[in-house]
């Protein structure tokens, strides 16, 4: 006789539980779907593979991929020698995994070996709607879109005539309230950035005295070799821990990891102290109320008196990369309060929180401002890039001014507007706060009986977006892939739980299983 005990996170009497069913997203018809044996058929294997064997001559077997299955090890045969293969011309050695994403399903990632995970990473927090979704297929096959990626336009010189009704239809219905303009780019890096162009030209313009006040000769002289007053020693300040992108202007205001900085040059920014929370944090209330006033104290000092004018703030509502470090609402509005008081744009880095994970489309909706901030950027699960203002003063004076080539990507914006019905239909925002509470609920329990391996739970409230403290993080990361369930991982020690938003309770019972699990030994 089997006996069943009964998991640490689950109340009430005991249920049968039926295996996992296809969720009702999942397309119907996935097999008419390339194979990843088709995409590398004419793919040379490498040398290195054993005489007349290629993992081409070795196909994954076929599993069910609506629940983790886990064949043999991880990576498997195939994996590393698709890796050894790849590396040869692109470098693998941050690679997680090789993916077989034709046959990956919802919430569920198959890799080139037919073993399946239940995704709770998605891409860093990339996958809105799960993988193969059948609503984004058929939009993928829509003319609209096959218009749009085979008539790529220059936006900025020659949108098309369906640009107005594609922005209003999509990016700008899920704005968040007052915003009624949008820039689109690239990738969050990119949208970072032109939102600090933003910034500087809004300020250099009140300096000047005002938009209709042209460049002075002077200006006009010195920006040519990168001299003021035409390239002025503005600064954008940012947090200790924060994360902002990878290119030369957001990389300077990245306080994350110094592996994503050393050796590029970079603008000299003041970084202002992030607050350090004590969790739980009902027990901690009047420190961690302290530590929030001390960080705001140092916060208003460099904005008042650092040697370069800080032309705007940069935060993210929840510090992803670094650690995934939170401060509480009462912060937000006291710092937006600072940047008013000072003239000083806030712009709010919503790339990886925006969306939905977090229980609200926008997370900075949690912190209830009476005034909104100036400047929210978007990327990540929107699959679009950009970034939503309210002010008109916020254009640049003059055109060119915040151009490039591209400007965004129709196909993008099209495929967004179809995340965003998937979203409205399955009233998805909504489910992520319900499934995030459950889920909440179930680590907690956990780490009653585990203190040592759940330390500083944190995101209550906070729909699935959710970490915990481990002193063997990156064990219990790969200890998970062994069990069908693939985590993340950010900042020091920190498990990062970034589960898409058709993630749901019965998910959140194969994710805390497997934590038990492993924090048994059972593994």
């Amino acid at each position: 006789m089997v006996q069943i005990k009964l998991p640490l996170w689950r109340a009430g009497p005991v249920k049968a539980v039926s295996p996992l069913r296809s969720p009702s997203y999942l397309p119907r018809a996935i097999n008419s779907l390339p194979s990843s044996r088709s995409f590398s058929k004419n793919v040379r294997p490498s040398a290195t593979l054993a005489p007349n064997l290629s993992y081409n001559d070795r196909p994954p077997p076929a599993v069910p991929t609506n629940q983790p299955s886990v064949l043999g090890p991880v990576p498997g045969f195939r994996a590393q020698e698709m890796k050894v293969d790849l590396d040869r011309v692109f470098d693998t050695r941050s690679v997680s995994m090789m993916v077989d994403y034709a046959k990956s399903h919802g919430n569920f990632i198959a890799d080139a070996d037919g073993n399946v995970f239940l995704d709770c990473f998605a891409q860093i927090a990339s996958i809105p709607v799960g993988y193969n979704n059948t609503h984004l297929i058929r939009t993928a096959q829509s003319p609209e879109m096959i218009c749009s990626i085979v008539n790529r336009p220059a936006i900025g010189n020659y949108p098309s005539t369906e640009w107005l009704h594609l922005l209003q239809s999509g990016l700008l219905r899920a704005a968040p309230e007052g915003f009624t303009q949008v820039f689109t780019g690239m990738s969050g890096s990119d949208v970072n950035e032109a939102a600090y162009k933003a910034a500087f030209m809004w300020r250099a313009q009140q300096d000047r005295g005002g938009a209709d006040i042209d460049f002075s000769n002077e200006e006009v002289r010195s920006v040519m070799s990168n001299q003021s007053p035409g390239s002025p020693n503005y600064s954008i300040l940012s947090f200790s821990g924060g994360f902002h992108g990878r290119l030369f202007g957001s990389l300077s205001t990245t306080r994350s990891k110094p592996i994503h900085k050393l050796d590029i040059p970079a603008f000299d920014w003041p970084s202002a102290p992030f607050p350090k929370l004590k969790y739980p944090l009902e027990e901690h209330t009047r420190e961690n109320a302290a530590e929030e006033a001390r960080c705001l104290e140092v916060t208003e000092d460099l904005i008042k008196n650092f040697h370069n004018p800080v032309a705007a703030v940069v935060v993210e509502p929840i510090q992803s990369e670094g650690g995934d470090n939170h401060a509480s609402p009462a912060f937000f509005q006291s710092l937006r309060a600072l940047t008013l008081k000072h003239n000083t744009l806030l712009i709010v880095d919503e790339v990886q929180t925006g969306v939905g994970a977090t229980g609200a489309f926008w997370a900075h909706s949690h912190w209830n401002l009476p005034t909104p901030p100036d400047i929210i950027t978007f990327s990540k699960k929107a699959q679009a890039a950009g970034y939503y203002f309210r002010d008109p003063a916020l254009r640049p004076n003059k055109p060119y001014r915040q151009f490039n080539t591209w400007m965004g990507d129709p196909a993008k914006a099209i495929l967004f507007r179809a995340i965003l019905e998937e979203i409205e239909r399955g009233d998805l925002v909504r489910r992520t706060r319900e499934v995030g509470a459950y889920l909440f609920a179930g680590l907690e329990a956990l780490s009653r009986r585990w203190p040592g391996e759940v330390k500083d739970l944190r995101g209550k409230e906070r729909g699935t977006f959710i970490a915990f403290d481990s002193g063997r993080r990156d064990e219990v990361v790969r200890a998970m892939r062994g069990l069908g369930v693939n985590v993340g991982a950010s900042g020091v020690s920190a498990v990062r739980l970034r589960p898409m938003l058709v993630f749901e309770e019965r998910h959140a019972d194969v994710l805390l299983e497997g934590l038990e699990r492993v924090f048994r030994g059972d593994v």
